[in-house]
């Protein structure tokens, strides 16, 4: 039991899309990500999404509506809505998913969730 240090585990990597590991949480991983152009459109069937905004600001685009998400602010998708987030600048975000959780809610084109 130690705090975990969001700015530092972000430092760790330069990647966009690249989801990691920073924490356990009930059966869930909590990770760090950075975002720039746009996510492929995906769903999760069996479970909702939770996207925090750490710096910067994104849009999450779902059918027929986009949504811009600020620095401070979290966007919860449920489950079985197709949605793609995107970020014209770099943008950092904290997400919350189930172990073993695709990203793209295919295990065919899913990124791997290292742990830092």
């Amino acid at each position: 039991m130690t705090p975990v240090n969001l700015a530092q585990k972000l430092a760790q990597f330069s990647t966009h899309w690249d989801p990691h590991v920073i924490a356990d949480y009930n059966g869930n991983d909590v990770m760090v990500v950075k975002f720039q152009g746009e996510f492929p459109y995906h769903v999760h069937p069996d479970t909702d999404d939770f996207f925090l905004v750490l710096e910067g600001e994104m849009a999450m685009d779902l059918e027929g509506a986009s949504h811009t998400v600020k620095a401070g602010e979290l966007f919860i998708v449920p489950k079985g809505v197709t949605h793609r987030p995107r970020a014209e600048h770099e943008c950092k975000v904290l997400l919350i998913e189930p172990k073993g959780e695709p990203n793209t809610g295919d295990p065919a084109t899913a990124a791997a969730k290292p742990r830092i």
